[in-house]
């Protein structure tokens, strides 16, 4: 199960809805083994496509640099899909690479950049396989 405060979630919504019609991606930082989703990192689709996201490689690099200096890992991964549900696409499953972080998927299909709700979900992708999650959000971690 994911537990993530409102803030984040909150956060992570809005980035969603402002990168619309393009795809936006981030992600979450915790301590190093505590499951615990502390600090957003909004990064930038270098792609810049409705279709397709791919971190900057000079800002990935900089930032796994940083939360190694920090001592924290990646506890969640996320993206957005403009025109499909929130679920991991073949290309999605294929690039996960962090077995341990939560994969949250945000859908702007219904919504766009307008006002209106979203779907939010988590998954695990380990080896190939998806699993989804239960979310917890809770006023604070």
């Amino acid at each position: 199960m994911l537990r993530l405060d409102r803030a984040t979630y909150d956060a992570i919504v809005a980035h969603a809805k402002r990168d619309h019609p393009d795809e936006a991606c981030g992600i979450v930082a915790g301590p190093a083994g505590s499951d615990r989703a502390e600090r957003l990192v909004e990064m930038v689709n270098a792609a810049g496509s409705p279709t397709f996201y791919e971190f900057d490689s000079t800002d990935l690099l900089k930032l796994y640099r940083e939360m190694d200096d920090r001592d924290e890992e990646p506890v969640v991964i996320y993206h957005s899909h403009t025109a499909t549900e929130a679920y991991p696409s073949r290309t999605d499953t294929g690039l996960a690479s962090e077995p341990g972080a939560h994969y949250v998927l945000v859908s702007t299909r219904e919504h766009g950049n307008n006002d209106g709700p979203v779907e939010f979900r988590s998954y695990r992708i380990v080896d190939g396989e998806v699993s989804e999650e239960e979310i917890e959000l809770v006023d604070e971690l």
